[in-house]
């Protein structure tokens, strides 16, 4: 069978098999670890090591050899806790999807169908450590004598001689140690639940009570004769689990952190600054107050070094806080309009740089962010504690590993996929197929809000009058228009279809200051469409090939929401719609994200209903088309069949 672009980008899981990825750097600087398939359509991720220095690589661990010798199934079925890590992670591949090292980066320890291996990463040797189980997140303690997993509800440790036994656990099925509770992985990307002390001798772990929560459940329609799956989920203005921190010593006793929990629920980051200081994150229900606290582990004591308060909300930044070797405090908080990074409260960050998150900090600072005015390029930078300096030049988007020297991820609009590897070394080499397409692609900045936009033509197109997509995400947290070759694939095959296809990311999303991204507080709908017609207006007055006569719009999951809403409330633009996986009512979303942008409905339920779309299907014109997952955990099938009652729909008679 011939191959086309839908089959390949499937086949590829959007071209990021065979792909190097989870770079680690050891910490002499000598090697890589990383993640790579051997194939761009092999979705076995296999743990390789690759010499900085002469760019020699090493198949370390071989999924496929290891279950063999272990007689065991890659197919086998993963741990609930593993399948939903991968959910919240976006993650489709399979073999090794995660691994985690010690301090030194010479021991990393993975899981394959639910089992614990180990491997070293200067011998090569990987091996499976049989202890009990079913195993997941496991990790060596900074100095590679023995590992901590979870297993159910449970943190366990594990010798490497194979024993093992129950650090912390409790016979109450809703109650968990070790784990990230959903909304922490979902929402704060806060994906695990416990961390080793600097010196191996005690562990912080989190203990979730999910009891609170209120329980939903999800059917298997390909199945009926398997049970519903019952889930947690804490949908807006409902219950969140209890979050509480403890430090475990492996010689016995426990002490619980303490901090103000009633003000300040949620739990967003945990890190150790020392082996006798711990940094904590935490926020209050309305997110509108972030604190950073020093905990002591012995006491369980804390105190605040850092507080920020925003009318809106305060945002979580990847990778703050954190503390420099000497003990000054790191954060990446909004002032004067843009994000920008604190170093014991000062301003270190040039004025015309927006941060985006922080990779490194140590005696200096690495960090990911961007030009104030231009969101479509994320550029990598460097602090030496006296002044910031750019360290990637081209226009692009750039990401690095933690660790020296850095490894960079970089990729642009002139070729496909991305470069892995350190400046001036032998990259890492990448297996991922060449896309079918070539994106054909033009940037413009359009409106009194400059909205990025790009608009697709066919390759090779007449310049004769097209029907036109809109193929936008266009909410918080996610860009569409970014200067890399491979964001624009799905475009440009269906503007190879005959469709001049328009991307435009408007207010609210990331990378464009404060009040760009909090233009939507209280308000998902109103100015998140105005931009889409805006930029469609736009983009016809610069391309006279599209005729709007003829406009769809598609999109997925906030994307859906927005497709969805543009045929209800702007039908004299819209004529036809695709709403993958859509938010159609808010109060069936959870409560970190939804809260964020439109408070607590118990409290004000005005936001909800001026947002919702249940009040205005009677007013469907167009064609609609929805697409929705029946095991979907967190946009639920309710979004696109809604239960009876909620946003107290009612439809007329005439409706067909």
């Amino acid at each position: 069978m011939s191959d086309t672009f839908p089959r390949q980008h499937a086949r590829t899981q959007r071209f990021t098999l065979g792909e190097p990825r989870n770079v680690m750097v050891s910490a002499d600087g000598l090697r890589a670890a990383f993640l790579r398939s051997r194939a761009g359509d092999d979705p076995v991720n296999c743990l390789w090591t690759q010499s900085i220095e002469d760019g020699t690589e090493v198949l370390v661990a071989d999924p496929v050899a290891l279950l063999a010798s272990a007689d065991a199934d890659l197919d086998a079925e993963l741990p609930p806790e593993e399948r939903a890590r991968r959910e919240r992670m976006r993650e489709g591949a399979g073999g090794i999807t995660s691994f985690a090292t010690d301090r030194a980066t010479t021991v990393a320890a993975f899981t394959l169908a639910g089992r614990l291996f180990v491997a070293g990463l200067v011998s090569a040797a990987a091996r499976e450590l049989r202890v009990d189980g079913p195993v997941f997140d496991p990790r060596p303690d900074p100095l590679a004598r023995r590992l901590a997993y979870v297993s159910g509800n449970k943190l366990r440790i594990a010798e490497l001689d194979g024993s093992s036994w129950e650090l912390a656990g409790e016979a109450d099925p809703e109650v968990t140690w070790g784990s990230a509770d959903f909304v922490a992985a979902e929402e704060m990307h806060r994906f695990r639940g416990y961390w080793w002390s600097p010196d191996g001798a005690a562990i912080a772990a989190c203990r979730v009570d999910n009891s609170p929560v209120q329980q939903w459940w999800i059917g298997d329609p390909a199945d009926p004769k398997k049970e519903p799956h019952a889930i947690r989920y804490p949908a807006a203005g409902t219950a969140n689990p209890d979050v509480t921190l403890h430090v475990l010593a492996l010689d016995g006793g426990s002490v619980e952190i303490m901090w103000d929990r009633d003000s300040s629920p949620y739990l967003a980051t945990v890190s150790w600054a020392g082996p006798d200081r711990l940094l904590l994150g935490v926020q209050s229900r309305d997110q509108r107050t972030y604190s950073v606290l020093e905990a002591d582990p012995v006491t369980g004591d804390t105190a605040p070094l850092f507080t920020d308060v925003d009318a809106a909300w305060v945002e979580l930044v990847p990778g703050s806080p954190a503390a420099l070797d000497d003990g000054r405090l790191v954060v990446a908080a909004d002032r004067e309009g843009r994000r920008c990074l604190l170093v014991d409260g000062v301003d270190v960050t040039p004025s015309e740089v927006q941060v985006r998150s922080v990779v490194h900090v140590g005696g200096d600072i690495t960090f990911l962010g961007n030009p104030l005015g231009d969101a479509t390029v994320q550029h990598v930078y460097h602090w030496d504690g006296v002044s910031v300096s750019q360290v990637t030049e081209t226009d692009g988007v750039h990401s690095v590993s933690d660790g020296l020297p850095l490894i960079i991820r970089s990729a642009t609009l002139d070729r496909p996929g991305a470069v892995v590897g350190a400046p001036g070394r032998a990259p890492l080499r990448s297996l991922a197929e060449t896309p079918l397409v070539e994106p054909n692609v033009t940037l413009h900045e359009f409106g009194p809000q400059r909205i990025a936009t790009a608009v697709l033509l066919p390759r090779d197109h007449d310049g004769s009058k097209l029907p036109v997509l809109l193929d936008p995400y266009g909410g918080p947290h996610a860009q569409r228009v970014v200067q890399s070759h491979n964001a624009f694939l799905t475009s440009q095959w269906f503007a190879d279809q005959g469709y001049a296809v328009v991307v435009a990311d408007g207010r609210g999303t990331p990378g464009r200051g404060t009040e760009f991204e909090r233009a939507v507080h209280l308000d998902l709908a109103t100015a998140v469409l105005e931009d889409q017609v805006t930029a469609l207006e736009g983009a016809a007055s610069e391309h006279p090939e599209l005729d709007l006569s003829r406009v769809a719009i598609r999109g997925w999951s906030f994307g859906g929401y927005l497709a969805a809403l543009a045929v209800l409330q702007r039908p004299d633009v819209f004529h036809a719609a695709i709403a993958g996986a859509p938010v159609t009512e808010w109060r069936l979303y959870d409560t970190h994200y939804t809260e964020r942008y439109l408070g607590d409905p118990t409290v004000d339920a005005a936001p909800y209903a001026r947002t919702s779309l249940l009040p205005l299907a009677h007013q469907l014109s167009r064609p609609l088309l929805l697409v929705h997952g029946l095991a979907d955990d967190n946009v639920v099938a309710a979004h696109s069949l809604p239960p009876p009652g909620v946003g107290a729909l009612t439809l007329p008679d005439s409706t067909p």
